[in-house]
């Protein structure tokens, strides 16, 4: 007679759910062997919750998706193109603390060799994330790749290695794409380079979704690569062409494409507060991304780190190599908070800028940005300032403040 395994059952009560579309008032969550049995509201529910061993109870926060982040090269002193189940493991371990549930591993510009067997070594972790250690605890997990580089300009290349950039070419994307097993999801490059608007349509018809970014590109330079495909800006302010008058060059075209998504470095930092207003103005609540674009010293004391493989020194916050800006320290629960004070927008808005729209951006919406029966259950419970009070995912808390 075959062994029964017991179910392992949990129930989550809150002020309410957000689940990526709508709000659900006083919300009761089901959660049998990691994911999501049911979502009722309590005043529907036959019985009133009785809290017990098993109930994880957020009566004064607002329950939501864990977060997504499509921008980040690692954290907790490890770089994701170290691409070892190890390093990954302490990296997603970081992350869950802080409330992002998935996300795509990003890399920067480095010798190609170095970056093949990098996405050689991602694409094994992502198709078997049981090789990361951590099978007792939660842990935000990869779910895609972001390739940032080597097709970028060496004009506004920022901390990226200018003698490793290359031309756009297909053949080249090709190889990286078949190293990374088709797990790339997301490609940067800049759109006035020779081959770019070849290689967007290219990597488009692969299903590859295309940003634009690290780029000198005039306005008619990135209308032709938004024509082509490219369906997101990279870190919109940071290494681009400034807005000008008479040619809106590459950021005027961001800001006033509304059909294209554009990512945003929310740490006070890379944007001044005054200016994120006038990106989430611009954008609207449905085209609007926040990432972190964090590296390795994310979660750890001032000093010299690592980001895919040259040295960057961290201090006050601050991430910088060669007098750049290299990458930050932020993490999307700090996004959420920061963002909400420059904007005064009420949580709800701010919510869909690191859950909805980058899995709608990226096509991912199976694997992120929802609450949903039958779905993994990866949530955040937030409190009315933006303070991340708990983080669940797979159905355990990876933080409970």
């Amino acid at each position: 007679m075959p062994a029964i395994i017991p179910t392992m059952r949990t129930i989550m009560i809150a002020k309410r759910l957000w689940n990526g579309a709508s709000l659900l008032e006083n919300p009761e969550i089901v959660i049998e062997n990691g994911r999501i049995a049911s979502i009722v509201s309590r005043d529907r529910a036959a019985a009133p919750v009785r809290i017990q061993d098993g109930t994880l109870d957020f009566r004064d926060a607002t329950l939501a998706p864990a977060f997504f982040d499509v921008h980040i090269h690692g954290a907790a002193g490890h770089d994701v193109m170290e691409a070892s189940p190890e390093a990954l493991d302490v990296v997603g371990g970081f992350l869950a603390m802080c409330g992002t549930g998935s996300y795509l591993a990003t890399t920067v510009t480095a010798p190609l060799d170095t970056t093949l067997r990098s996405l050689s070594g991602l694409a094994r972790v992502i198709e078997h994330p049981d090789l990361m250690e951590s099978q007792d605890k939660p842990i935000a997990r990869p779910i895609g790749i972001h390739l940032e580089g080597p097709f970028l300009s060496h004009a506004k290349c920022g901390v990226q290695p200018a003698e490793y950039l290359l031309a756009p070419d297909i053949a080249t994307f090709d190889r990286l794409y078949e190293a990374a097993e088709g797990r790339v999801c997301l490609v940067t490059l800049a759109p006035e380079l020779p081959g770019a608007v070849e290689l967007i349509a290219h990597a488009t018809a692969r299903g590859v979704r295309v940003s634009l970014g690290h780029s000198n590109a005039t306005a008619a330079e990135t209308l032709a690569a938004i024509e082509a495909g490219a369906v997101s800006a990279t870190h919109t302010f940071n290494a681009m062409r400034p807005l000008d008058h008479r040619e809106p060059g590459i950021l005027g075209t961001v800001l006033t494409t509304d059909s294209l998504y554009a990512e945003l470095i929310c740490d006070g930092i890379h944007t001044a507060p005054a200016l994120v207003k006038l990106w989430y103005r611009a954008k609207g609540a449905e085209r609007a991304i926040l990432v972190t674009d964090a590296m390795s010293a994310a979660g750890m004391p001032d000093g010299e780190y690592q980001l895919g493989g040259f040295p960057v020194q961290v201090a006050q916050g601050r991430a910088m190599a060669r007098g750049v800006l290299a990458g930050s320290v932020l993490t999307l629960d700090r996004a959420l908070m920061n963002f909400m004070k420059y904007t005064g927008l009420p949580l709800e808005s701010a919510l869909r800028l690191l859950t909805v729209n980058p899995a709608l951006m990226t096509g991912l919406t199976k694997l992120a940005g929802t609450v949903a029966v039958g779905q993994p259950a990866d949530l955040v419970a937030i409190d009315e300032t933006g303070k991340l009070v708990a983080s669940i995912l797979h159905g355990q808390p990876a933080a409970v403040a």
